[in-house]
């Protein structure tokens, strides 16, 4: 059953939609007008192969970007993706190149003020990717109702989010639409804000501190709560980073909540498997990471080499767009002396895996958060 910090009335979300749709709509043009450095914290280099497509996006796109991360999952090539809270289309642009001409990706956004830029370039970006036709397209609707949106059942292979959950008063709904529209084997990628505890509800009535992706924030084990209610596999921890608000005003309100940036991956896998360890070997042909896919925090797959790995990974690589990248094989299959990976011994708690990390706070992986990027929200 929902807590009060997953089920909100009509009323109260009617609220938050307004807020947030002034707040990113009027009164933030620009990075530099959020109030908060909550999506500041250590940075990391953008992929190469990633900071190509980047530098093909429209400027005007790239200078209202309110993301906290790099949601780049592996493996895209010819997928249908769906960006929840696409805002300007920054990351639709993104991935239109990384899916190519026979992929396609739709962003959804209540915001008219950031689908008006969105559309605006979709010939721009067309030409300069040399497509004949667009495979992008954007819809205006709320992500706690894709369906009211017109998006169908079973529609998308991959799902992405950036810092933009955390802005919905209803994230068990949120969560919910995902699962629906995802394919069998499909996958919900996403980078948002996260709690240390749960969030007092006065400071959720604070405009301010939930437009800044402080208030809203979920508390990060409610996400695993919600993610196995609503039917997706224990969510995998990709990256986690510190974040410090880095105004006096904003943290004397919050007192002692604390927050991270995370990005996680979770996998709509059909009802019933047998979760079974096996042993993996990556084949190396995943674009971009052909040396070394770094899945998650605790599974790094060196190509060619044989890695041990649990039921849950072994039921999402063989139920997913992963399937064709591996070999698996029972557990008991003779493997030369020494050539068996093993995974890292890692909490799959975000502020516990901070802690490990030190000051630095980051993930290496091709999903990290804050990447470089200098603000938080959509």
């Amino acid at each position: 059953m929902a807590d009060a910090s997953t089920s909100t009335s009509n009323e109260a979300c009617t609220s938050v939609y307004n807020a947030v749709k002034e707040y990113y709509g009027k009164t933030v043009k620009h990075s530099s007008d959020l109030k908060s450095n909550a999506c500041f914290p250590s940075t990391r280099l953008v992929p190469e192969h990633i900071r190509k497509v980047l530098d093909e996006i429209h400027p005007d796109v790239i200078a209202r970007f309110y993301g906290c991360g790099l949601v780049v999952p592996e493996c895209l090539e010819g997928c249908s993706v769906l960006d929840l809270g696409c805002g300007t289309g920054r990351d639709c642009y993104m991935l239109s190149q990384i899916v190519g001409e026979k992929g396609h990706v739709t962003g959804i956004d209540m915001t008219e003020n950031q689908l008006e830029v969105a559309q605006k370039y979709i010939d721009y970006h067309m030409q300069k990717f040399g497509y004949k036709k667009p495979n992008v397209n954007f819809v205006q609707g709320y992500i706690e109702a894709l369906a009211e949106a017109g998006l169908k059942e079973k529609s998308y292979d991959v799902i992405i989010s950036n810092c933009v959950v955390n802005l919905s008063p209803d994230k068990a709904s949120v969560l919910r639409e995902a699962y629906r529209v995802l394919k069998d084997g499909g996958e919900l990628f996403f980078s948002d804000v996260y709690s240390d505890t749960r969030i007092p509800e006065d400071l959720k009535n604070n405009k301010v501190l939930w437009g800044e992706c402080l208030s809203g924030a979920l508390f990060w084990e409610d996400l695993i709560r919600l993610a196995e209610e609503v039917g997706f596999s224990k969510p995998r921890l990709v990256t986690a980073s510190k974040i410090t608000v880095g105004n006096q005003e904003l943290e004397k309100l919050l007192g002692d909540c604390k927050f991270v940036s995370a990005t996680y991956r979770l996998f709509k896998l059909p009802e019933g498997l047998k979760k079974k360890p096996c042993l993996a070997m990556y084949n190396g042909n995943i674009t971009g990471v052909e040396e070394n896919f770094e899945f998650d925090v605790q599974y790094t797959f060196k190509a060619n080499t044989v890695m041990e790995v649990d039921g849950d990974v072994a039921s999402i690589l063989s139920n997913s767009r992963f399937l064709d990248e591996f070999t698996l094989q029972p557990q008991g299959v003779n493997v030369s002396e020494g050539c068996c990976a093993k995974p890292k011994m890692v909490s799959n708690n975000p502020f516990e895996l901070v802690k490990q990390l030190g000051s630095a706070g980051i993930i290496p992986s091709t999903g990290g958060c804050c990447a470089g990027q200098e603000s938080c929200c959509k």
